[in-house]
């Protein structure tokens, strides 16, 4: 019998992923992390990055924006301020948005830009778009 656990991945909006999974790997703010069924009580925060799920029907990438991961009793709940499933992103607006971002880091420099806010917009964006792609290869 296989092993799997239950994940839920959940924003403010929704519950984008709930349902059993072969394995997960996540962006920990100490780096890349995975687990598998069994694994012993977790928690950690995430960062910006790429989460990858082993499901029952294949794998599935999400574009997150960080948050939380908690492991407990063979459940992990992610829980994230955004996910969008590799499906669901618009490339033409993730590109728009990277635009964006560069454009107020490199040209725009002015006083009143916050650095930080575009730094991670720009972040976003480019996850959003790698996530995209991996889609695209698989």
């Amino acid at each position: 019998m296989e092993k799997l656990f239950k994940l839920e991945i959940i924003t403010p909006q929704r519950v984008v992923f709930s349902g059993p999974v072969r394995q997960v790997q996540a962006p920990g703010s100490g780096g890349r992390f995975g687990i598998l069924y069994n694994h012993t009580p977790f928690l950690t925060t995430l960062q910006i990055g790429a989460i990858e799920v082993d499901t029952e029907n294949g794998k599935k990438w999400f574009a997150s924006s960080g948050g939380f991961a908690e492991v407990m009793e063979n459940k992990m709940s992610i829980l994230v301020e955004t996910a969008e499933e590799a499906s669901e992103i618009d490339v033409q607006r993730a590109l728009a948005a990277r635009e964006r971002a560069w454009k107020r880091l490199h040209e725009e420099r002015t006083a009143d830009i916050d650095l930080a806010r575009a730094q991670a917009a720009l972040a976003r964006a480019i996850n959003r778009l790698t996530v995209a792609e991996q889609r695209a290869r698989n």
